[in-house]
Parts: C-alpha cells; structure tokens; sequence
C-alpha cells in the first residue's frame, strides 16, 4: 500500500486519520500512517500548546498534522456572550425541557465549560499560529478551503493543506484557493458531509482536479477493502475517522462507558444527518436526544456558530450521564462494523493486511 503520498510526508500506508485524541494520532502515525489531531475541541491556546509539545515528543519523529475548522469568510464575531445573545429563548427552553424529559442530571458544581470557543474563527487562526510553532506536516481545514492569507502561511512554513469537498465544484474551488490536497468525503461519512456517496464522489472529484491534485477518499472507509476500493476510484490515499472512536487510546479523551456500548451496539443504519451538532448538516448516531429535534414542536437548528454555543452545555451533560440511549456522538455509517475495542496498532496492521489480500484477488480476478 504504496502512493506518491507516502513519499510527500514521509509516512509507510496513505492512511490519515482524523481524531480529536493526541493519543490516538500519535499511535497512528507511530503506526506509519499519519494522524491527524482535530483542534476544534480547545478553547485555549495554552491546551493546544500542551497536546503539540506533547505530539512532538510521543511520534517516535514520525510526522503528524492537525485539523482546524474555519470558513473561507471571515464572520464579524465577538465573544461567546455576546453570541450568546442572538440565541432565541424559545431554543434556550427547547433545550432545558428536553434535556429534562431525557433525564439528564447537570454537571457537578465547578464542572463544564464556557460556549465552544474553538469553533470561532479567530480561535482556528489561533489554532495554526500555535501548530506553526511545533512539527506537524500538514494542516487540514474541515470547513473548505481556509483563507488564503492562512494557506500561503502555512505553504511559507512548509506545511501542505488539505480542505474536505462534497462536490466537484468544491473540490475545484480549493484548488483555485491554493489547496494542496483534496478530501473528497462522501455521505455516509461521520461529522460535517454533503449529499453525494462515496462511490460516485471520489472519482467525480479525482476526474474534476486531474492527475497533479492528490485526492483522499473520505466516507464509509474501516477496512482493508473499503480503502483498496477507494484507491481503485482514483484516490492516492483515505481519511478516516469514525473507525478512531473504537480504539483503546480514544478511551483517555472519552472517559465513559456509555460511549462505547453505544456505538458497539449500533448498526449501519442508526446515524442521522442533521443540523441540530453545528448547525451545519453533519452525520451522528440516533439517539433520543437527535429524534428529540424531530418531535411537533422542536425549533429548527440555529446557523453555525449559534448552534454550537446553544448546545454546547447540552452536550457536556449528556457526555457525563454516560447514557447510551441520549449520547450525543459524530459519527459515520461505518459504525455497524466497529463491534469490538481494539488498539491503534492492531486496526492499522489489520487494514493493511485486509488491502493487500484485496489487492491479491482482485489480481487473480484481472488474470494478472
């Protein structure tokens, strides 16, 4: 499992694995993929300057990067509170009373956090400035093509950029912008994702930035098959992520039970893509608290960030209830097949093993 991507960052399988935990990133890239650490979950600088120091020291030297989310146009923005006041009431009571109805206790005393301050925009640029001053390879923007005055940053430091695409169009537009590498993430992909499968996206998009722009495929990737499926479509690599969240070093960063039994129980069929998380659409697993949003009455989800900030105590509560039933959790379709825990390690050595007997009868299929 070998691509012209594997010698740009250095790395033995064009594996990227997004993950908002440094210990499941680390483990990835020490396992010769490279991972990818989701910034969007730290409202301080000084967090971030931790977990990077701490990613430089636990790679064995091998290359990483982040993920930051921030929109091509700069929104006027001010504080969470000041957000905080462009929510309407009727959503802040939507939320009391159905968190109430669910059964869900509040935070201890002291416990929680103020708004979602990493999804603003000023805290993403924030976000890069801080990676800039520590090693990663490449910086990866969730939300489409950064800024170009961010893309020419990072290019100046030597990173590569990478933005996610739903479309052709899309995908086009990076390119113009300056993008480096397009990932091209498909329907049935976990958190923020368009309206158009992976089977039919990925060679659209590969088709639509040519032989020079290396393509990831995104979406309903957590075997060995699903990625050489995707290297047939044209891609030079895949980004995953959901596959991350059944891993023995995701459990440091989610710390409760409740999260694993529900996606262990859960089929490829019990996700949902909605706007209630962001306020953009973005694929979760169903659970009361997602049906709750669909009931007679249930306001429709706020623009980003205002949805972030409305929910975001919601979620912290949820989280700690450790409930199977009402966590709130991202994720993708290929959710039906993460039915054990397992170590970093082992998924990516299984994912390579499963690609290369892949590779192999489909060579005996070809008569090669």
């Amino acid at each position: 499992m070998k691509t012209a991507l594997c010698d740009a960052f250095g790395i033995e399988y064009p594996i990227f694995a997004f993950t908002p935990s440094e210990h499941v990133a680390a483990a990835v890239s020490r396992a010769g993929g490279l991972g990818v650490l989701g910034c969007v979950r730290f409202n301080d600088t000084e967090e971030l300057e931790r977990v990077l120091t701490w990613m430089d020291e636990n790679t064995d030297g091998k290359p990483y990067g982040v993920d930051v989310v921030m929109p091509m146009k700069i929104p006027t923005e001010g504080t969470s509170a000041d957000l905080s006041s462009y929510i309407p009431d009727e959503h802040k009571k939507f939320v009391d009373e159905t968190l109430l109805k669910l059964g869900v206790p509040p935070l201890p005393e002291g416990e929680g956090r103020e708004g979602v301050l990493g999804w603003l925009h000023s805290m993403a640029r924030s976000h890069v400035d801080v990676a800039l001053q520590h090693r990663p390879v490449l910086i990866a923007n969730a939300l489409g093509s950064p800024p170009v005055d961010v893309i020419e940053q990072c290019h100046a430091a030597g990173l590569k950029v990478a933005a996610l695409a739903g479309a052709p169009k899309h995908a086009l537009s990076h390119v113009t912008n300056g993008v480096d590498i397009i990932i091209a993430q498909g329907y049935e992909a976990g958190g923020h994702t368009g309206e158009i499968a992976s089977m039919v996206l990925t060679p659209d998009i590969v088709d639509a930035v040519g032989p020079d722009v290396p393509v990831l495929g995104a979406g309903g990737i957590g075997s060995g098959r699903q990625i050489a499926a995707s290297l047939a479509l044209g891609a030079q690599g895949v980004w995953t992520g959901s596959i991350w969240l059944g891993t023995e070093e995701y459990r440091s960063l989610s710390g409760n039970k409740g999260w694993e039994t529900a996606f262990l129980r859960a089929t490829s069929s019990d996700t949902v893509r909605t706007r209630i998380y962001t306020g953009k659409p973005a694929r979760l697993l169903k659970t009361k608290w997602t049906e709750s949003w669909n009931e007679e009455g249930a306001p429709a989800p706020l623009p980003m960030p205002l949805q972030n900030l409305l929910v975001a105590d919601a979620h912290n509560r949820i989280n700690a209830s450790g409930d199977p039933d009402v966590i709130s959790m991202p994720i993708g379709q290929i959710v039906g097949r993460m039915n054990e825990v397992r170590p970093v390690a082992e998924v990516v050595a299984d994912l390579v093993a499963e690609f290369e007997s892949t590779v192999k009868k489909l060579d005996g299929i070809a008569g090669i």
